[in-house]
């Protein structure tokens, strides 16, 4: 099982790096399925492995000029803050049980799997779809009439990343395509560093509410790394779209396998 779930770093860094989402979305599952963390504290770990493993794809990408850094700005000031309050107060605040649904007990653990194949499930829809052009638009017109849409939806991305520890990539580029305009692969490299960003002020914000295993933690980064570094590259002579509806299929099938799981079993 531990090798399966190293192998598993491997595909979520590759995914990084090719289609700038959806591998983070996995992170979580594999944390709790293979390497058996906790599903709390596996957020937590989420959180550091997208977060670093984000940041080295859009390194890659600021190079290329591949990033909005004022849209970045403009969704991180939301979103950052929204990470921030939710892993430090929210978090800690809920209770163990929820409620009782007859002697079934609804833990915070149970909800957390449940709503994060709930994510899954529209991940992988948001995956599996054809991609939608950007229309060009001019940057003036976006200045004035979408920062307030950009700051609401950095809100909900922020709380995405902040309950689940999952990046929120594919809320985030059809957002960058659609809301701002962005081409795909500036909304991809802009994409990572907003991820980035969220995900390592989150794990900032779990300080001593978990104990970290950094050996293990460690060594899934940099497998994670080694794995998006590996993507860039790749990107150039694989279909992305290709690519991602059929990891978008796989990850739809994960997704109803966590629910069944954490219901039936």
């Amino acid at each position: 099982m531990i090798l399966l779930g190293y192998i598993a770093a491997i595909l979520i860094g590759l995914s990084l790096g090719l289609i700038g989402g959806g591998g983070s979305i996995l992170t979580v599952p594999v944390l709790v399925y293979l390497f058996h963390i906790a599903p709390l504290p596996a957020t937590s770990y989420s959180l550091f492995i997208v977060g670093l493993t984000s940041l080295v794809g859009a390194y890659s990408n600021l190079k290329e000029h591949q990033v909005s850094i004022s849209t970045a700005l403009w969704f991180g000031a939301a979103s950052v803050i929204t990470v921030l309050i939710t892993r430090r107060f929210l978090i800690p605040a809920i209770p163990d049980t929820l409620f009782f649904a007859g002697s079934f007990a609804i833990t915070k653990s149970f909800a957390i799997m449940v709503l994060f194949a709930i994510l899954m499930l529209f991940a992988s829809i948001s995956m599996i779809r054809p991609d939608k052009a950007a229309v060009p638009q001019a940057r003036n017109n976006y200045e004035k009439k979408h920062h307030i849409q950009l700051i609401i939806y950095g809100l909900l991305i922020g709380l995405v990343t902040g309950v689940l520890g999952a990046g929120g990539g594919f809320l985030l580029i059809p957002a960058l395509v659609l809301l701002v305009k962005l081409p795909m692969k500036k909304a991809i490299g802009t994409s990572l560093f907003i991820i980035a960003i969220n995900s390592l002020i989150g794990f900032l914000g779990d300080a001593g509410h978990y104990p970290i295993h950094w050996p293990l933690l460690l060594s899934i980064s940099i497998l994670a790394i080694v794995a998006v570094l590996a993507g860039n590259v790749l990107k150039r002579k694989i279909d992305g779209s290709r690519l991602k509806k059929g990891f978008g299929w796989f990850v739809l099938i994960m997704g109803i396998y966590i629910i069944t799981r954490e219901l039936f079993m």
